[in-house]
């Protein structure tokens, strides 16, 4: 069964290289997907072979129907917009579309050492956390600004808008952290799942893939016959010869495949954090203030994520706070109203 699905793995790579050289109008780019296909196409003859040895005739090559919707997504997108989807079907070179495909300037511009390689795909943990963290506070501000507006239109009184903000906070805190550790979790054991494979090739067939990771170096604009000692002095490396083909067919970093738990517990305290801002002056102060008070705490909250995520859009900081605080100024006065029209219809 194994020597069977690398078969049909095999082929299945070497069908969609050839749908992503048909689309592909850059020459390297091109010529790289089409020697790979002949490559998965000489590494399914070995388990051909192999079956056949064994008394096993394999059936036609046949594309699944998954193989056959990325071909056509690939042929209308293009390859760059399906790089996960084609990573998650054993389609290497990726990397070529996360880093641009640039031309090496000279032999000084390969990777000549194993942390070396790490650092073309390292580094953006730190930056995508940052980035979530941000998104998350704003997403828990907004969605539980609208609810406490929304129950305090309806007339309510401020011990029933506390806790239903409360409620509302841990509804989303939840929420986000559950979608977040399904995520990243499907995400890790995809990754997982693509190293493994990974290596069960790296020890079939080590020349043949030190030959794609030469293919790789080409495509960036490296002469061929240089591309090809380089991958044959990091293939040579027993230690570091998977990190190097995980890094760069891949374009992983298997050091840093993300931690769900970790994902998840920043989700709900980002979330939380934002939902805390319009609902803590419910608890602290006066009654009478109690809804002037959120209003303002809220529309400081919004504008300073809003300023915070001109870090990732380029925007003025002014610019982007003033955007956030109009987005969310637009989502209360609606909630408000909604809940005052159904307060009036209730009552």
């Amino acid at each position: 069964m194994e020597a069977e699905d690398s078969l049909h793995g095999e082929l299945t790579s070497a069908y969609l290289y050839r749908v992503i050289a048909a689309r592909e109008h850059d020459a390297r780019r091109k010529h790289l997907f089409e020697e790979l296909a002949r490559d998965a196409e000489s590494q399914a003859t070995h388990w051909r072979d192999a079956l056949v040895a064994g008394g096993v005739t394999p059936a036609p090559f046949r594309p699944t129907v998954r193989a056959r919707l990325v071909a056509w997504l690939v042929e209308r997108l293009g390859p760059r917009r399906l790089t996960h989807a084609l990573a998650a079907m054993k389609v290497r070179g990726m990397s070529v579309y996360r880093e641009g495909a640039r031309a090496p300037r000279g032999t000084g511009s390969l990777p000549s050492e194993h942390d070396e390689i790490g650092e073309r795909h390292g580094g953006l943990g730190e930056g995508g956390s940052l980035r979530a963290a941000v998104f998350g506070v704003n997403d828990g501000l907004v969605s539980n600004a609208g609810l406490i507006l929304g129950v305090a239109g309806a007339g309510a009184a401020n011990g029933t808008v506390l806790l239903a903000g409360v409620a509302g906070l841990l509804a989303g805190a939840f929420s986000m952290a559950a979608g977040e550790y399904v995520s990243m979790r499907s995400q890790r054991e995809m990754y997982e799942h693509q190293i493994a494979l990974e290596k069960a090739e790296l020890d079939a067939y080590p020349e043949e893939e030190a030959e794609e990771l030469a293919l790789i170096f080409e495509a960036r604009g490296v002469p061929l016959e240089e591309a090809r000692r380089h991958a044959a002095q990091l293939i040579a490396d027993p230690q570091n010869a998977l990190d190097t083909l995980t890094r760069e067919e891949l374009g992983l970093n298997p050091d840093d495949l993300g931690s769900p738990s970790g994902a998840a517990l920043s989700s709900f305290v980002a979330f939380a954090i934002g939902g805390v801002v319009p609902l803590a002056p419910f608890a602290f102060a006066p009654a009478s203030f109690a809804l002037i008070a959120s209003i303002l705490a809220a529309a400081a909250g919004l504008f300073l994520a809003g300023a915070a995520t001109s870090l990732f859009t380029g925007r003025a900081a002014l610019a982007g706070g003033a955007r956030m605080l109009a987005i969310g100024a637009g989502a209360g006065v609606v909630t408000y109203s909604i809940g005052a029209l159904l307060g009036t219809q209730l009552a």
